[in-house]
């Protein structure tokens, strides 16, 4: 069952010496807020190169509504932030991690803000919501609802001032290349063997790496995330033998718009921290009876008790009841979530607004340390890519940006010091060669299609033991037929990823015999405490090692 997802260390058969070969200092892979301020800070040491698949506008970040989460009101404590990050972590939280990333997280707001970054503010002082899981409001937010989107846009402005600082959009990552080829154990990461519809395959060379390509909501039916998000950094990881913890923890989003046949879009947290209530078809709030936080509690139970909800009810959906809150006072918090309400016919301020939970944030990762190093040398992770131990097995609201902004700046100045002890990035002769495959090509994009389907009822919110076997199975009769082929094409090296991520994300749940946070067992509904440890896979020849 694990061969397909073993066999080929790369993606694609190549010869480097008849390739264009890029030089580089640093090499981020990924351009959201990690990316971009690993960058920032690496570009003051040497000289970077940023590389995304799409646009700066394709990643999660620029995707996201809700803020940063920091202690930036004098009523508010580092202690209380810690204590409700670790609750909502499921007892498998890194403390020395939280620690560092909110100590640090209230100097990186105000130096953006002092840099010009438009944070929402009153009367001088900054404007502090409140979210799910939260015991105080302390999330700074920009533009209401786009955080995320004036973020790119100010750490993109930052990029854009660096002259050492070069942005490669439209160039994928196929994968990392390590010195010796077959990675793993004791291997050093030289940079990344790329691809660009003008110029093909190409050489990036660097002598050190940053993995930020994080998001991994495309593997399921229903994702807030953009269509970018295809856990290519968990699978290229994966291939150059990089450990990888946690990947059975995807938390789901208990809030995108429900509007049948069209995709999902967000519906912040922060609109059930205006006072937003959870309603059923027929107008019952059903979350007070649910946890003592209601609808702010935690989102595992959020999510969860939504959809018990609509099984009870037989709904596709419930609804967020924001009428009191009013129709004026709405669209000025709120102006995309109103403005996408509208385009569908919902006026918030009189209509009831259909809501249903998605796959959002993937917890696990490249396993780093506390320093954003990973199982390989010279490669760092940071953000959506990495799995530092911050939030255990369900991650507390808008903490995601705050950690993407402090551990991306901790791998780029990782990276700055280590270039004073090394020469020039190396350039070893490596020519690699696929086996020529004979067996029927399926179509990529049913696969990717029937992946995403499958993966949301048997891998979703609740999961079962038999589920999650027959998925294995289904993932492991796909990859026979797809992992073999060599294409030349992004879409089909999605879906090779969204294979690969999706083999050990089951297997991960699979193995976890018990609920804890984001991951819920039917056949295993109580938490257990052997079960309070990460779990970790790598791959080594033609061998998966789960720890």
């Amino acid at each position: 069952m694990d061969a397909p997802y073993l066999q080929r260390r790369f993606l694609v058969s190549f010869a480097s010496r008849k390739l264009p070969h890029i030089f580089t200092d640093v090499l981020v892979i990924g351009a959201g807020a990690a990316g971009m301020r690993a960058a920032i800070q690496a570009g003051a040491a040497g000289s970077v190169i940023v590389l995304t698949k799409g646009k700066l506008a394709d990643s999660n970040t620029y995707h996201a509504q809700g803020g940063l989460a920091a202690v930036m009101d004098a009523g508010d404590t580092i202690e209380s932030h810690l204590r409700d990050t670790i609750e909502t972590g499921r007892g498998m939280c890194d403390e020395g991690v939280i620690r560092r990333v909110i100590e640090s997280a209230p100097e990186h707001i105000r130096e953006m803000y002092e840099q010009g970054l438009g944070f929402d503010s009153s009367a001088g002082e900054l404007a502090l919501g409140r979210e799910g899981g939260h015991s105080a409001s302390r999330i700074v937010h920009a533009s209401g609802d786009a955080s995320g989107r004036v973020l790119v846009e100010f750490l993109a402005k930052r990029t854009a001032e660096c002259d050492e600082i070069k942005v490669f959009e439209d160039c994928f990552a196929i994968d990392l290349v390590t010195d010796p080829p077959e990675g793993g154990s004791g291997s050093r990461c030289l940079g990344a063997l790329t691809y660009n519809p003008r110029y093909g395959l190409q050489m990036i060379h660097a002598r050190q790496t940053i993995l930020a390509a994080g998001g991994s909501g495309m593997l399921w039916r229903e994702t807030s995330n953009p269509s970018s998000a295809t856990a290519d950094a968990m699978a290229l990881a994966f291939r150059a033998g990089v450990t990888i913890a946690d990947a059975e923890m995807m938390q789901f989003h208990p809030t995108t718009l429900y509007i049948a046949g069209s995709s999902r879009s967000l519906v912040s947290e922060a609109v059930r921290g205006e006072g937003a209530y959870l309603v059923d078809r027929s107008g019952e709030r059903f979350m007070p009876a649910c946890h003592e936080m209601a609808e702010l509690a935690p989102r595992d139970t959020v999510s969860r008790a939504i959809l018990n909800r609509m099984r009870q009810t037989g709904s596709t959906h419930v609804f967020l009841d924001v009428r009191h809150i009013g129709g004026a006072t709405f669209a000025e918090r709120f102006p995309q979530i109103d403005q996408q309400c509208r385009s569908f016919g919902i006026d918030p301020g009189r209509d009831l607004i259909p809501v249903h939970p998605a796959a959002h944030y993937m917890i696990g990762g490249a396993r780093v340390d506390i320093e954003g190093r990973t199982s390989i040398e010279d490669l760092l992770a940071c953000g959506e890519a990495a799995c530092t131990g911050m939030h255990g097995a369900n991650r507390l609201a808008s903490n995601s940006l705050t950690e993407a902004l402090v551990m991306g700046q901790q791998c780029g100045r990782l990276a700055g010091d280590a270039l004073a002890g090394s020469g020039r990035a190396s350039a070893p002769v490596i020519d690699w060669t696929n086996e020529k495959s004979e067996r029927t090509e399926l179509d990529i994009p049913d696969i990717r299609s029937s992946l995403r389907s499958v993966m949301w009822r048997n891998v979703g919110l609740f999961r079962r033991g038999g589920r999650l076997s027959e998925t294995l199975e289904i993932i492991a009769f796909w990859g026979r037929y797809v992992l073999d082929k060599e294409f030349y094409d992004p879409a089909a090296w999605e879906v090779q990823n969204m294979l690969t991520a999706s083999y050990l994300i089951t297997n991960f749940a699979l193995r976890r015999t018990e609920t804890r946070g984001v991951h819920c067992r039917e056949d295993f509904p109580e938490t257990d405490r052997s079960w309070a440890r990460h779990q970790t896979a790598r791959r080594t020849t033609g061998e998966l090692v789960i720890e």
